[in-house]
């Protein structure tokens, strides 16, 4: 039989135990963090730009996904918001700010070791809009999951906690609720932009108003689909482009049927590996640039000499290894001074890597179908192709674009920047614009940074490219 214990030491004993629990409840982290940045190591004076960082618990998780939220140099309060998805999967939004979009860009002509520079970039898409970049899955930059279960991330679960950080975060910042919300991206995430968006449209026709002022989305040699479409268009691209004699690949079509992935018969596999013989030693993301290994350390300190570093990124087509210049992420990312500014949280991410490699789980076979539903309820589609990329070549995209047979409303044209043709570009029935960047590999951004930020200012003001 129980004892009871009289009110007053009951009391006593409740009072005692929330005294207890006291450290334990203030220590618990609030749904979001933010941080704002006026000052980063290795850029000279204030910056010239809003950043603020911060992360977004998942309620379900625990998983605290990193962001860099950049406000447009023009106008936030009026332009849209774009949530920038680097792809992968495990590719840093870092990367997606420094080699592609965002305002900020290494030193790497300058650089002679220690702690690389910063410098500002004015061909940055913050010119035109508000952009959160996000490090998404878990291991993933600086994203982090601090249970014991590690959840084994895959692209539906992405697609989900991103819903979840994305109304997070606009729970914290409702200011921009009433600007136009755009979902970009390239690469990988080509499969999650689409699949993204189209949640976030269900969530609005059932009533959910968050996120209302979704408008579209963007996607740069995008992933969709690797079976019928990407995985089939290396060989037909190269070959157009004079790196597969037209014999070669006459055979290897009529017998492998334009599937190289899995050779159907001898004669076919033949003809395959003759193929990737000749093609071994390209550079798959930019057929123009030489091929080197991820990290060539070498080639940085040779880079840093005098005569190479004239020559180094003159023109959209390096010299040397572009890889090198990733290096610098690295270096800057892992500085102790680097991560107080960005308020990480200490003892998170031992090392950071640009390009973290990790289990995931690929259950997004296709996003055909999501493009086809999005445009057909009327949201806008931007999606572009650095024309040269044989990794997700336009062969590819421009295929499952016929797929969704739209009918054509601007024929297909070169569109300019300063009166030279930076690519060239046609539009559907349904708002979907395709373009090409003429010289850009496969972030086009990184290549061709001036052609475009003149193509994503035309496509977000309504204009045509």
């Amino acid at each position: 039989m129980a004892t009871r214990l009289p009110h007053r030491w009951m009391l006593v004993l409740l009072l005692f135990q929330l005294r207890l629990l006291q450290p334990c409840l203030a220590a618990t982290p609030p749904v979001i963090t933010t941080n704002a940045v006026t000052s980063l190591p290795g850029f000279s004076g204030p910056l010239p730009f809003s950043l603020e960082t911060g992360y977004v618990e998942l309620d379900d998780d625990g998983i605290r996904f990193f962001y860099y939220f950049i406000q447009s140099e023009r106008s936030p309060e009026d332009d849209p918001v774009l949530l920038w998805l680097t792809g992968g999967p495990g590719c840093s939004a870092l990367s997606g700010l420094v080699y592609e979009v965002g305002p900020l860009a290494f030193d790497f002509h300058g650089y002679r070791g220690g702690l690389p520079t910063l410098l500002y970039r004015r061909d940055s898409w913050t010119q035109v809009s508000n952009i959160i970049f996000v490090d998404s899955p878990a291991g993933t930059g600086f994203t982090y999951d601090p249970t014991d279960n590690k959840l084994i991330p895959s692209d539906t679960i992405v697609v989900r906690q991103l819903h979840i950080f994305l109304e997070t975060w606009f729970d914290e910042h409702p200011m921009f609720l009433s600007n136009p919300l755009y979902i970009a991206g390239d690469s990988y995430s080509g499969m999650i932009i689409p699949s993204l968006t189209i949640e976030i449209a269900k969530g609005i026709e059932s009533g959910d108003q968050r996120l209302c002022n979704l408008k579209g989305y963007i996607a740069g040699n995008p992933l969709t689909e690797l079976a019928r479409f990407d995985g089939n268009s290396k060989f037909p691209y190269l070959q157009r482009m004079g790196f597969i004699p037209d014999e070669l690949y006459k055979v290897a079509f009529e017998s492998c049927g334009g599937k190289y992935n899995s050779p159907l018969n001898a004669l076919c596999a033949k003809s395959v590996q003759s193929i990737h013989n000749l093609i071994k030693d390209l550079n798959a993301m930019h057929i123009l640039e030489p091929r080197c290994d991820t990290y060539p350390s070498l080639i940085i300190r040779k880079a840093a000499s005098k005569d190479r570093r004239k020559r180094l990124l003159q023109s959209p087509v390096s010299s040397i290894c572009r890889n090198a210049t990733y290096v610098l992420a690295d270096l800057w990312a892992n500085d102790e001074a680097v991560r107080e500014s960005l308020g990480i949280h200490k003892g998170t991410v031992p090392s950071w890597r640009r390009h973290a490699h990790f289990p995931y789980i690929q259950d997004i076979n296709s996003t055909v179908e999501y493009h086809l539903s999005l445009i057909t309820k009327g949201y806008r589609a931007m999606v572009y192709s650095g024309d040269h990329d044989s990794e997700i070549s336009l062969i590819g995209t421009q295929a499952w674009i016929r797929y969704l047979n739209l009918s054509i409303t601007d024929d297909w044209r070169p569109w300019y920047v300063d009166d030279q043709v930076a690519g060239y570009t046609t539009t559907y029935s349904g708002n979907l614009t395709y373009a090409t960047v003429k010289g850009a590999g496969h972030t086009a951004p990184e290549y061709m940074p001036r052609e475009c930020l003149a193509m994503i200012d035309r496509w977000l003001s309504g204009e045509p490219l």
